[in-house]
């Protein structure tokens, strides 16, 4: 049973930051999509659809906070140091964003918290995808302790995982709106959901190629036989997937992609778990190096099989209650 807990613990944690890159992921989209309409009715409307979820999404960010830092208390003490800047960076904006978005309904003037909304979206989601790159692109790691400076993780992979990270939410706020809203704001978000696939696909094309070539480890995992002829289907289904996505946005489809796009992004996160496990903190600490002691990780994981239920029911009870479309004008108060 021991062997088997880091295990458990990082399906736990993937879990939590699969739900929280899909849930989330898709309201910091609207807030980067915000800029893209002068209209404060259409700004509005684009609120209202997130309105009864947004506050809900974060919590699976905690959950894989703080499962973190219970199971992988090692990986928690070396990751912390070395993103600790995008890291505080993420959380400031989150909390600026939430706060813009209170604000906004009772402000008279929405100019400034509109700014804030969409600065503190862009932020995060920027600052998310540069967490990821310092993942992928490895800690230097000496004696189970962090060794590098504190901007080792500024690098142009970086930079463009960031990039992209906004790109695929903006996807992901589009293809909302999309299957959320009615008018003028359901109108633009599929002609920009087009586009932005296109940047994402670009993206993850990037990624695909930068990956293997800078890092031999991933490079052999992935095409080393036999691996290869297990993992291939892996770029044919994101591909198949993409094509469905444009295919339903050029023909009216309003669900199918918002489902293709969380697609596209769980597959991407397929490709990274491919790519370094059984490494939490790639390349020199794995899970089992990392884990807490059995006893810590049984106690939590006892309070976390009765609150991951709870959770998920909660959540799929609020997205039963607010189905349907947001149309012009329409008050969620």
């Amino acid at each position: 049973m021991e062997w088997y807990l880091p295990v458990i613990w990082a399906a736990l944690i993937g879990t939590a930051v699969a739900l929280y890159v899909i849930l989330d992921g898709f309201d910091l989209g609207i807030g980067i999509l915000f800029p893209t309409t002068k209209s404060e009715g259409e700004r509005d409307q684009m609120m209202r659809s997130i309105a009864p979820f947004w506050d809900g999404n974060e919590t699976w960010l905690i959950l894989g906070g703080a499962g973190l830092w219970v199971a992988f208390p090692r990986a928690y003490a070396v990751i912390m140091p070395a993103l600790y800047l995008p890291v505080i960076v993420m959380l400031l904006a989150l909390v600026f964003r939430g706060v813009a978005f209170e604000f906004r309904v009772v402000s008279h003037s929405k100019t400034s918290w509109n700014f804030a909304f969409a600065a503190g979206s862009t932020t995060a989601a920027f600052c998310q995808g540069v967490i990821l790159a310092g993942l992928v692109q490895g800690i230097h790691v000496e004696n189970g302790a962090y060794v590098g400076g504190s901007f080792d993780w500024a690098t142009p992979f970086a930079l463009m995982c960031g990039l992209g990270v906004i790109s695929g939410y903006a996807l992901l706020g589009a293809t909302w709106l999309v299957m959320k809203t009615e008018g003028p704001v359901a109108v633009r978000a599929r002609e920009q959901a087009k586009t932005l696939l296109l940047f994402v696909l670009a993206f993850m094309a990037a990624v695909s190629l930068w990956t293997p070539y800078a890092f031999p480890a991933i490079a052999t995992r992935w095409f080393s036989l036999p691996n290869f002829l297990f993992l291939w289907p892996v770029p044919l289904l994101t591909a198949l997937l993409a094509f469905a996505d444009w295919r339903a946005l050029d023909k009216g489809g309003e669900f199918v992609p918002f489902i293709t796009s969380i697609g596209l992004f769980m597959l991407g996160f397929v490709g990274l778990v491919i790519s370094w496990f059984p490494y939490l903190v790639p390349p020199s600490l794995t899970i089992w190096q990392t884990a807490a002691v059995p006893a810590s990780q049984i106690f939590m994981l006892m309070g976390t099989l009765v609150f991951l239920p709870l959770a998920l029911c909660y959540t799929a009870l609020v997205y039963w209650l607010f189905r349907g479309k947001v149309k012009p004008g329409e008050s969620y108060h």
